[in-house]
């Protein structure tokens, strides 16, 4: 009784749920770049001629899931996309996605405020 209660409850609020609002506002560059990376691991799956059913299954998903992902779809969770990537071999690129060495644009802030007169700590 207490499971199907809990099943109930799942189905109710999952079907009710509101589109995220992060999704809802994706910049078009953003959105280009997931459907870019859906489109070179499809690339990747193709090449390594391994079928939808059989990838789906190395991942952990479903084959409509793999398609989205293959699509570029946003919903589809990050770690799936960062699995097909391990998957086809591309994880060390993952490894350096957002790494602060990299920040030019953080690293220049820091200069500014290195390079700020001694009395001036708090922008005054």
């Amino acid at each position: 009784m207490i499971e199907h209660y809990r099943l109930y409850v799942q189905l109710k609020f999952n079907k009710m749920s509101k589109p995220s609002q992060a999704i809802a506002t994706l910049p078009t560059a953003v959105q280009a770049a997931l459907v870019q990376l859906g489109d070179h691991l499809c690339t990747a799956r193709l090449r390594r001629s391994e079928s939808l059913r059989d990838w789906a299954t190395r991942l952990n998903v479903s084959v409509p899931t793999l398609m989205r992902m293959e699509k570029g779809d946003p919903k589809v969770g990050m770690g799936v996309y960062a699995t097909a990537l391990w998957l086809a071999g591309f994880e060390e690129g993952l490894r350096h996605l957002a790494n602060p060495a990299s920040d030019a644009q953080a690293l220049a802030q820091e200069l500014r405020i290195l390079k700020r007169p001694k009395g001036n700590v708090h922008g005054q």
